[in-house]
């Protein structure tokens, strides 16, 4: 498949395995002041476990500090399109016209040697940061502000997009790839396009090195544990889980059906 990149067979492991293709991305990735190393989320607090799954291992990384806001109206240039190991979509290097330097979240259509503007009223262009209010309706947006100034919080990983569907009375009208149909202020910033690395959903791990090495421990069945360690514990064989009212957390409480968005964010959501 274009975009993945296939192994052969020499292993059980490698049988199926498969990767995002980098060979279009720049190799020289890391920008003098806009990364930084520091200490990764283990899941510990104060040494107990706080999140599961989590490993003190991995391949070390570095962090690349993303510009979520790009409010200041100005036009840059793609320097490089890079692979960040933090997240799943590519960053881009961008140049300003003064000579800073910011990283951004790549969009598909996004290309070295191409310029990019950001502002109030730029060009309806693959990579443009704008208003919603200044966006036609039916185009593809990433990178959504939920309020002005804030800076993106919406449709930020590999492939992601909403659609804008309107303006009403101030608000912009977002459909999600949920389905959900989200309402924000049309003072909002977004990006055109959707994020690069549709495929990455596609990627097959292949064995549990590789998970490993992103810092991922081994994940337990509750209906394989003990009574006293999971709700879904105990039994012969393999027995279902036994509870009348459905699946349970490790923690006890219900873990199917349960409504968890705040009644505040719901005034937003009309679907």
């Amino acid at each position: 498949m274009a975009g993945l990149t296939t192994y052969k067979p020499t292993s059980a492991g490698r049988r199926g395995m498969t990767k995002r293709d980098t060979s279009t991305l720049t190799t020289k990735t890391r920008v003098k002041g806009l990364v930084k190393g520091g200490a990764r989320a283990v899941g510990r607090s104060h040494g107990k476990i706080s999140t599961r799954h989590r490993s003190t291992g991995g391949v070390k990384r570095a962090y690349r500090q993303i510009d979520w806001k790009r409010s200041t109206p100005a036009v840059a240039e793609v320097i490089g399109i890079s692979y960040d190991p933090n997240r799943t979509a590519h960053i881009a290097h961008i140049r300003y016209e003064d000579g800073s330097n910011a990283y951004i979240i790549a969009s598909t259509a996004l290309k070295i040697g191409m310029k990019v503007h950001q502002g109030e009223t730029t060009p309806i262009n693959d990579g443009n940061t704008l208003k919603l209010a200044n966006i036609p309706s039916g185009l593809m947006v990433h990178n959504i502000e939920l309020q002005p100034g804030r800076g993106a919080q919406v449709a930020r990983s590999a492939g992601s997009y909403a659609i804008l569907q309107g303006i009403d009375k101030g608000y912009a009208q977002l459909k999600l790839s949920s389905g959900e149909i989200k309402t924000v202020s049309a003072e909002c910033f977004a990006t055109l396009g959707q994020v690069s690395n549709p495929l990455q959903n596609r990627v097959t791990i292949g064995k549990a090195g590789r998970n490993r090495r992103m810092g991922k421990r081994p994940t337990v069945r509750g209906k394989a544990m003990n009574p006293d360690d999971h709700p879904h514990g105990g039994g012969e064989g393999g027995n279902s889980i036994g509870l009348r009212k459905g699946p349970k957390t490790p923690w006890g409480a219900h873990a199917l059906g349960v409504k968890t968005r705040g009644k505040r964010k719901k005034k937003l959501i009309k679907s």
